[in-house]
């Protein structure tokens, strides 16, 4: 049957299995945990979120490119290093400030091409690279990207905080193109003028300060339905999609879609009677936004159409990154 071969290559998609190791890592900090006083958020979200003790919080996160795509392609891999990381501040309701890196370089051109990318990236999203580290002398080529915001404590959108009813919205830039170093990319930013790129990540702050969401996440490297999973795993929740739901772009496979790390794109969880305002604030932006499902107790991602339903994740036993199992 289709729909349980689309689970299965959702299932193993290497987006989703990279995710693997995650839990393990989390588990030799647990020693160490109650250091951290002042997280208010810490693994498992798009950025950390750090108590300063006023209205505002600062937000932490850093990101490293994918081998695959660094050795492709240095100037779309610094380019990206800005897109992703200023993507995991927005994406909390938060207004980036800086970013630093970390390049590992095994040839002077690799890295004029990387500091290319991330020139043009500051350009068009008006974050800057205020610092990093240099090795020029590794025999590989690497960028890893941290980057800080800031936002209202009240109006943070975290991973953690579905619950069980919320609608699920799904939210895309639609005005892209699948990236030519990845099947599973899709470019939505560097043919378009800054202000139209600003405005569109900017949204997810009007969101969070208005309240209209419960929970969300930037759809990242595992694509929309492991993004979904990841948000459940977090929340300790299950989840129902109506795959005809989905948002799609007519020039794109599905199943290739399903996997795409869309550049501008979220999954959201709502109160029923705040989607509307929700989905009304994403479509003025300019993105394309959905209903596709709902939360669900039991701790099941679940996926139907015509077709029928089949579980893809269950996140009771066999999670993505294995948080809260």
């Amino acid at each position: 049957m289709y729909i349980e071969e689309l689970a299965e290559s959702i299932r193993t998609f290497e987006g989703v299995t990279r995710k693997k190791p995650i839990s393990d890592i989390i588990r030799i900090f647990e020693t160490v945990r109650p250091e951290y006083g002042d997280a208010i958020v810490d693994f498992g979200d798009d950025a950390a979120v750090i108590d300063i003790g006023t209205d505002d919080v600062i937000l932490f996160a850093a990101d490293a490119i994918w081998g695959k795509i660094v050795n492709k392609s240095p100037w779309w891999t610094g380019y990206t290093s800005v897109v992703v990381n200023v993507n995991d501040i927005s994406a909390m309701g938060g207004k980036p400030l800086a970013m630093v890196n970390v390049m590992s370089s095994s040839d002077h051109n690799s890295t004029g091409e990387v500091m290319k990318g991330i020139r043009d990236g500051i350009k068009k999203f008006g974050v800057p690279m205020v610092g990093g580290h240099m090795h020029p002398d590794t025999p590989y080529n690497s960028l890893a990207v941290a980057i800080i915001g800031i936002a209202k404590k009240d109006s943070v959108i975290r991973s953690d905080t579905a619950r069980p009813d919320d609608v699920i919205i799904a939210a895309y830039d639609m005005e892209g193109r699948v990236g030519q170093n990845s099947p599973y990319s899709w470019d939505t930013t560097s043919f378009k003028e800054p202000a139209v790129v600003r405005e569109r990540f900017m949204v997810m702050q009007e969101i969070g300060q208005k309240g209209l969401v419960t929970a969300g996440k930037d759809i990242s490297n595992p694509g929309t339905i492991g993004t979904l999973g990841m948000l459940c795993e977090v929340s300790r929740t299950g989840a129902s999609v109506d795959l005809r739901k989905i948002p799609r772009p007519d020039n794109v496979d599905f199943e290739q879609w399903l996997k795409i790390y869309p550049a501008t794109g979220y999954i959201l969880t709502a109160k029923k009677e705040k989607s509307a305002e929700c989905i009304e604030v994403l479509e003025k932006a300019g993105l394309k936004a959905a209903i596709i499902g709902k939360i669900e107790e039991v701790r099941k991602l679940d996926i139907y159409d015509d077709s029928g339903r089949t579980t893809v994740f269950d996140l009771s036993k066999d999670g993505i990154t294995g948080i809260g199992i």
